[in-house]
């Protein structure tokens, strides 16, 4: 990979947006954040990401029947994907206590880092911050390019 062409790594909340044709212009971002990193092969996420999308999905994008997630999901497992095990678990609670970042966001940074990501796209981290050379970015930021 080059270095204009780093591994990403998706939050949920991103994903969500995607799917959510009733998020204006989130939906519209998102949308085009994930065809460029389906189309580039970049894109990255973990199994908590895959269940955070199932579950947050099953009860806010209820235009989409479940089984129809249950397809989304198919075709996001196609991504790489981390599997956290225990040491993922211990090294994102020192994350968590390091940078004062929720458990959950510190296993997505854990899992980013795992993978190789140079960059995690999500709203719920700090944009611009990078946790241990993963850097974060807000594809609803008004500067930003994905």
């Amino acid at each position: 990979m080059s270095a204009e062409q780093p591994l990403a790594f998706v939050d949920t909340n991103i994903l969500i947006y995607a799917y959510d044709r009733s998020a204006g212009d989130r939906h519209e971002r998102a949308k085009v954040l994930v065809a460029e990193l389906w189309k580039s092969r970049r894109g990255c996420l973990s199994v908590q990401v895959l269940q955070e999308f199932y579950v947050v999905g099953t009860r806010k994008l209820i235009q989409i029947a479940p089984s129809d997630l249950r397809l989304i999901l198919n075709d996001l497992a196609l991504w790489r994907v981390h599997a956290p095990g225990a040491a993922d678990v211990l090294a994102a609670a020192d994350l968590h206590q390091r940078y004062q970042v929720s458990f959950w966001d510190a296993m997505v940074l854990q899992s980013a880092a795992r993978l190789d990501c140079m960059v995690v796209w999500s709203e719920d981290l700090n944009p611009g911050q990078s946790y241990q050379g993963v850097r974060v970015i807000n594809p609803f930021a008004a500067a930003t390019d994905p």
